[in-house]
């Protein structure tokens, strides 16, 4: 795994639970320019899916087992757009607060996803 990566796509999650969150202290939705950081965040996730891929394709393996890893990468990879269609579902505070919670189980997934391929 690119380790860069790895730590990009964690801080761009936090920074959109930061984002998210703070939306719904303020009692608000989510709104376009939410949706337009999770696109990020979710671009993020896909590139580090497709070097995941490549990785394990070119015969590197993870250390704690290739099930494990690509279980993760798929999650990751996921993680984002289900809570973002979730939001959508939910029109008030507690779509922020989906988003947000997606974003902080993103950046948990990306520490979990270093500590499988064995950083």
């Amino acid at each position: 795994m690119l380790d860069a990566l790895t730590v990009a796509t964690a801080v761009a999650a936090l920074a959109l639970a930061a984002w998210c969150g703070f939306a719904a202290y303020r009692d608000q939705p989510t709104k376009d320019w939410h949706f337009i950081a999770m696109a990020v965040v979710s671009l993020l996730a896909t590139v580090q899916l497709i070097v995941g891929i490549v990785q394990l394709a070119r015969g590197e393996k993870p250390d704690q087992g290739t099930t494990i890893f690509v279980a993760y990468l798929i999650g990751a990879f996921a993680c984002i757009p289900a809570a973002g269609f979730m939001s959508l579902a939910e029109r008030t505070r507690w779509g922020s607060v989906t988003v947000a919670a997606g974003g902080i189980v993103l950046a948990v997934l990306q520490v979990r996803l270093y500590d499988i391929w064995g950083g």
